[in-house]
């Protein structure tokens, strides 16, 4: 009796191609030689992906999405203010993450080139900065619309820069469990909220001393 094939779907190609990068530490010789060696054709590949490439980048996106569909989930998510829920973000992607660090640093550390890294994030900065736009407010209260776009580019962009500041810490992280991203985050979000909302020296000040303190055990 014949073994029936299995549907070939865009996650199982993917899921290939990571175990294929992980077990060899390169990307396959080509896409022809990667689909024969998984009993499929070339032309069924481009069904899904046109290349090696678009996969990483969905590899970045699938993470987003998947944290998202978490939080959502959770009953009280809606009624969280702005910095909650940015919180309860960067907790989950990096617990995301974390499951995944393996190909991650592949993909980001191993690489030499690190504009062709940060590349490999584009998807993701797409739907991130959807995400904090629709999440966070404008600091300053103008009926500027011109100022208003500008403020809120400015804002989104700075939330950007906060992400990949943390991503940067959690792939140099040693610490068991990644405990010190944990702790990096907290601080990281309360400090940048107070700098925005409040301006409380204090939060900004205990944020520096961490920061100088990993440094210095460095």
């Amino acid at each position: 009796m014949a073994t029936k094939k299995k549907k070939l779907t865009a996650e199982t190609i993917s899921d290939s191609y990571i175990e294929f990068v992980l077990l060899n530490g390169k990307m396959p010789n080509s896409v022809y030689e990667f689909s024969k060696s998984n009993g499929f054709e070339e032309a069924e590949f481009y069904q899904f992906f046109t290349s090696f490439e678009q996969i990483e980048q969905d590899f970045f996106k699938q993470m987003f999405d998947y944290t998202l569909s978490m939080i959502h989930k959770s009953d009280n998510y809606e009624t969280y203010d702005a910095k909650q829920k940015l919180s309860v973000f960067y907790f989950t992607f990096f617990e995301v993450a974390t499951a995944n660090r393996s190909f991650a640093n592949y993909l980001l550390v191993q690489e030499k080139n690190k504009l062709k890294s940060l590349s490999k994030l584009k998807s993701l900065r797409n739907s991130y900065l959807e995400f904090v736009k629709a999440i966070l407010e404008n600091p300053i209260k103008s009926d500027i619309e011109k100022f208003n776009k500008v403020q809120s580019k400015v804002l989104v962009e700075g939330a950007w820069a906060q992400f990949l500041s943390i991503l940067k810490y959690w792939l140099d992280d040693t610490s068991p469990n990644f405990e010190k991203t944990d702790v990096f985050i907290e601080k990281s979000i309360k400090a940048s909220f107070d700098v925005l909302y409040s301006v409380p020296f204090e939060s900004v000040l205990d944020f520096g001393k961490f920061l100088w303190k990993e440094k210095m055990n460095m």
